[in-house]
């Protein structure tokens, strides 16, 4: 009796174990010109959706665009700076991108808080706007 009491609780402790571990969290962006500090007079649009798992930091991601000045010349997410802000790269996405950008990797701790707490954009930039043509905040 005893033994199955304590086959009962490590099979009830194993079927939460998946449920304990998803943290999965879905954030999603509209870019635009006028989103970047200072604004771009862009025709540019873009969308961003990023996958975040707060539980082990990482992260997947598809960004999306079209219109802009020319062609991309890279692409980040920031972290620690709330609209109207400039931050710091977080995560690289790519040199030269092309839409769509998909892709997956990691953050540190205070980059998830951050993306928790609505800290995080994605910019695309180009040569005539190098320090961001079209920028989305991140939302949930």
């Amino acid at each position: 009796m005893r033994k199955t009491v304590v086959v009962l609780g490590f099979l009830a402790a194993a079927a939460t174990l998946p449920y304990a571990q998803a943290a999965m969290v879905a954030y999603k962006a509209t870019s635009g010109g006028a989103a970047e500090v200072p604004p771009t007079n862009s025709p540019g649009k873009g969308t961003a959706e990023v996958n975040a798992d707060s539980t082990t930091n990482q992260l997947s991601w598809r960004v999306e665009f079209t219109g802009l000045s020319g062609p991309a010349t890279a692409a980040h997410i920031h972290c620690g700076a709330a609209a109207g802000a400039n931050a710091g790269v977080a995560v690289p996405l790519g040199n030269n991108p092309t839409s769509p950008i998909t892709g997956s990797g990691s953050m540190t701790p205070a980059q998830m808080a951050d993306l928790q707490a609505g800290k995080c954009y994605v910019n695309i930039h180009t040569a005539a706007n190098p320090g961001g043509e079209i920028r989305g905040q991140l939302t949930h």
